[in-house]
């Protein structure tokens, strides 16, 4: 892979990360996990070996319903709440959605499938990033709301995983 595009790609993660982190915004969180999701891609398929591209389209693809249906959260509870802040996430609904979502990205237990089949096409350091350091904008959102889902569920999901 080219350096600069390396480059790039390493800026442009910690750039998602950073914008989804330090959000209030739903719009913002969702545009650095999307930022995320981009720039892991080429690092994903770098290999150009056909099973790198397939787990770059297998993660594109999960991660794209997981962005949609947090978005969808986060509209249902603007449409009911009137607020876009995150911290703000009272509707019941938009609390399970949101749980779920935040399920699909971190590859918790019920949503878990999608993860070793993508680290069996990564190489050792990208399936090392997209083990560890993209956890942590999915995780700061769940710790963001956190006082608003369901405590069993998240119990549950986390004794499971």
């Amino acid at each position: 892979m080219n350096p600069q595009a390396k480059l790039l790609s390493i800026t442009s993660l910690f750039l998602g990360s950073t914008i989804t982190i330090t959000s209030n915004h739903w719009v913002m969180a969702w545009t650095g996990l999307e930022i995320n999701t981009l720039a892991i891609l080429p690092l994903i398929s770098k290999s150009h070996h056909p099973r790198a591209i397939e787990a770059a389209t297998k993660y594109f693809l999960v991660q794209a319903a997981a962005s949609a249906l947090l978005l969808f959260s986060s509209m249902t509870n603007a449409w009911f709440i009137g607020q876009w802040d995150i911290t703000q996430l009272t509707h019941p609904t938009s609390c399970l959605l949101l749980t779920a979502a935040i399920s699909i990205k971190l590859g918790l237990v019920p949503f878990h499938f999608w993860f070793p089949e993508i680290l069996q096409g990564t190489s050792l350091t990208t399936g090392l990033l997209l083990a560890t350091a993209l956890k942590f904008p999915p995780i700061t959102l769940l710790l963001l709301t956190s006082p608003s889902l369901n405590p069993t569920l998240l119990t549950t999901m986390a004794v499971a995983s």
